[in-house]
């Protein structure tokens, strides 16, 4: 495995046991789910880094959706183990495409909040539709005199200081950031075959202010069948900010979807 990629043994040492592979969102890489690592748990945890984001380099290459999930797809060739791989934000779009594709590549599939639908409906994509507008964000979300401002948006209930300028920080380096509003868009959702061979599951936070709940029935009709989760009292961040309850749900998750 590269070196991109975090590992997090868990306790039960089975192999049978899932491995979840996480895939972060938008802005940061991997290391927004070092606080589920910190606190242990029962599964085995890899979460890489995508190229262009955090402060990885670009790869020239990835020009699509599809090529994101290929990218994923050629990490799982050295995964020993059944695989449930779970997409947060963005990570939900790439392993939403991988599924639709390549369903014999992993056991289960958790979309946490993923960009998918409504894209052609929501505020935030149509203003970020120029260039100027996406660096103007990325700028201001990296920047050091406004993170009070974000704290208090983003994270409500809290997180460690340091973790959250990681969090932050993560944003001034990521070249990747403009590039997903150009290729996560309706026709690239309306385009995808439903995933009907991998068992499912949504999950969403009752109290999620960057992408609601409400859009899992659009999502849906991507993964018909797919059972929706929405746990109460967490926002878009719970693996920032609720460690212990996000490893807590998705081991259970992962473990229920391997069962199936």
């Amino acid at each position: 495995m590269n070196s991109d990629v975090s590992i997090s043994d868990g306790a039960s040492g089975s192999l049978a046991a899932p491995v979840i592979v996480a895939i972060h969102g938008n802005g940061g890489g991997g290391e927004r789910f070092a606080r589920v690592r910190e606190h242990g748990t029962r599964s085995t945890w890899i979460t890489p880094t995508l190229p262009g984001f955090g402060h990885r380099p670009v790869d020239p290459s990835l020009r699509s959706v599809a090529d994101y999930a290929d990218h994923v797809h050629r990490l799982l060739g050295s995964v020993d183990g059944p695989v449930v791989l779970l997409g947060h934000g963005i990570g939900g779009s790439f392993a939403l495409d991988l599924a639709s594709r390549h369903p014999d590549a992993i056991a289960g599939l958790i979309l946490h909040a993923p960009v998918a639908a409504d894209l052609d409906t929501r505020l935030f994509p149509r203003i970020m539709s120029t260039r100027p507008v996406r660096e103007l964000v990325r700028r201001a979300i990296a920047a050091r005199l406004l993170r009070p401002v974000w704290r208090r948006l983003f994270f409500p209930t809290g997180a460690p200081r340091a973790t959250l300028d990681t969090f932050f920080e993560g944003y001034r380096g990521c070249r990747a950031f403009g590039q997903m509003f150009d290729i996560i868009h309706a026709s690239w959702f309306e385009r995808l075959t439903p995933v009907t061979d991998v068992p499912v599951i949504v999950l969403w936070g009752s109290q999620d202010r960057v992408l609601r709940s409400g859009q899992a029935d659009r999502v849906l009709t991507k993964v018909p069948g797919a059972e929706v989760v929405v746990r109460e009292g967490w926002d878009h961040f719970p693996m920032i900010e609720d460690p212990d309850s996000y490893a807590e749900e998705i081991d259970a998750l992962a473990a229920r979807l391997v069962a199936r």
